[in-house]
């Protein structure tokens, strides 16, 4: 018998049109043969199944259910593919966790971690995770250029501290940049981080793990035609390169897998992951994790799961499946 598949997708924050993005692309991916594919699109309160064979119908978040017809379905498991809030920080984990429900992702504790960058940053540093330096701020503190400038210097990056999607984020080169910046970035978020300006190559590793096996992908490397790697970048094509395999030695290659797999380990990430890191004065940085990466037609794990040798196709069976054997 067919497991119904639920692919969550939508949410409450900007990157409400990539999920939607990746879903539709995951719904043309998924085995017709093994699942019945749905996808439920959910913003605030609202969730609705949305499908090519009937109207939309008002999922019931009692038992994660809808009726149509007075026949009721059930869905077996939740293929989260929300960007941001609910779907990356835990909150909606937590939900079919009451539910009794498997989903793809990482769990509670993981996903909330790792959506607060400080949060990751500050866990990893006791595992001996290099990162840049880094200063955090809270909207209701008073910011303080100086001492900014001299925790960070010049250039510097500031971004939401709990985001994605690049959504919020300014390379700042003088300091009459930095306070429009930083405004700018408290439009995503009440906490902005500041960091260090790495010049260096940007490279990104993807993976998961399951009971029975692990499949760390070859790491791209990602060369923004803009001055780093924003949204018009990530999502207009031809306004970077991304190179996968990426053009870097046997020893580097090897030294990403090793350290996402290590971070994979220690935040007891599921599900498929995406690790960013920073190559530069000849050492790697960690960036972040990203627990629910983008699956759309523009997006890196396709790439990575191409040059492994599987098909995106046969990931998500894996992950699937895997959410089933927890």
């Amino acid at each position: 018998m067919k497991q119904n598949i639920a692919i969550i997708a939508g949410g409450d924050s900007s990157e409400f049109v990539i999920s939607l993005n990746s879903a539709e692309q995951i719904a043309n991916i998924l085995d017709e043969e093994k699942y019945n594919i749905f996808t439920v699109i959910t913003k605030s309160t609202e969730w609705i199944v949305k499908s090519q064979n009937f109207c939309d119908v008002i999922v019931n978040k009692d038992d994660f259910s809808f009726s149509l017809n007075n026949e009721k379905t059930k869905f077996d498991c939740a293929l989260i593919t929300i960007h941001g809030t609910p779907g990356e920080d835990g909150k909606m984990q937590g939900y079919f966790e009451t539910l009794n429900i498997p989903y793809t992702t990482s769990g509670v504790l993981a996903s909330s971690l790792t959506f607060n960058k400080i949060f990751t940053k500050n866990y990893l540093d006791n595992f001996n995770i290099r990162n840049a330096n880094y200063y955090l701020l809270n909207k209701n503190k008073t910011i303080n250029l100086d001492e900014i400038i001299n925790k960070t210097g010049l250039p510097c990056f500031v971004k939401p501290n709990q985001g994605g999607s690049s959504f919020g984020i300014s390379k700042v080169i003088t300091a009459d940049q930095l306070k429009p910046a930083i405004i700018k970035a408290f439009e995503e978020d009440n906490e902005v981080i500041i960091e260090e300006f790495l010049d260096g190559q940007e490279l990104t590793c993807g993976l998961i793990k399951t009971t029975k096996k692990e499949y760390i992908f070859p790491p791209t490397e990602i060369v923004s035609k803009n001055e780093f790697f924003d949204y018009e970048a990530k999502y207009t094509k031809g306004m970077a390169e991304e190179i996968t395999p990426a053009k870097i030695s046997k020893e580097l290659t090897k030294e990403i897998q090793d350290i996402s797999s290590k971070i994979y380990n220690i935040l007891q990430l599921k599900g498929i992951v995406r690790i960013d890191f920073i190559y530069a004065k000849s050492k790697l940085y960690f960036m972040e994790v990203n627990t629910v990466p983008g699956m759309s037609a523009a997006s890196i794990i396709p790439q990575q799961v191409k040059a492994y040798g599987m098909t995106m196709k046969d990931i998500f069976s894996i992950a699937i499946e895997d959410a089933f054997n927890r």
